[in-house]
């Protein structure tokens, strides 16, 4: 597969194992799993054609590793980011000190005013790290990337998760707890 192959496919499966499983006639198990086969059966059968080999280069070479597959290699599901109901059946951990969140700079007032809300989501998306919370806020426009006070959120109570691919997951993070609100 070309990069712009791997690409395409990653945003299609992306579409449909967080969002939209019934575009391909599938419904997600409770914590969002969906067998490899049917999964392939139903993109041949809608015009999208992807091996089992092409699937597990896409997984395997997604940089965000968005996608994990079950131990057996049987099933596949997203790690986070669902619109969907499911329970991907994380458990709390404590998070670090310091998070980051990266935003465009066009959403800044409403962060403001609200503080970070997980919208059509089932959390808040974090990042350990400030340059992928850069890169993510770059995708929507001009990035800023807000400090997340998640020591004193977890102690005040709030509880967090984190994914398979190291994402923090959190159900909202009120503006007391946010910083870098600077362009």
């Amino acid at each position: 597969m070309t990069p712009g192959d791997l690409t395409r496919a990653s945003k299609f499966l992306s579409l449909v194992l967080r969002h939209r499983p019934e575009l391909l006639g599938l419904d997600l198990g409770l914590e969002g799993w969906v067998d490899v086969q049917a999964l392939l059966d139903a993109l041949r059968a809608h015009g999208r054609r992807l091996t089992r080999a092409e699937l597990e280069e896409v997984v395997r070479t997604n940089a965000k590793k968005r996608f994990l597959l079950s131990s057996d290699g049987r099933r596949i599901r997203a790690s986070q980011g669902h619109s969907v109901k499911i329970d991907l059946g994380y458990e709390p951990v404590p998070p670090p000190p310091l998070l980051f969140h990266g935003t465009a700079e066009r959403t800044l007032d409403a962060i403001r005013r609200d503080g970070l809300l997980k919208m059509n989501r089932h959390h808040v998306h974090l990042s350990a790290d400030e340059a992928v919370a850069r890169e993510v806020g770059a995708r929507h426009g001009r990035p800023v990337v807000l400090r997340v006070d998640a020591e004193t959120m977890h102690r005040d109570g709030h509880v967090f998760f984190v994914s398979d691919n190291g994402v923090w997951l959190t159900d909202a993070v009120p503006t007391i707890y946010l910083a870098g609100f600077e362009a």
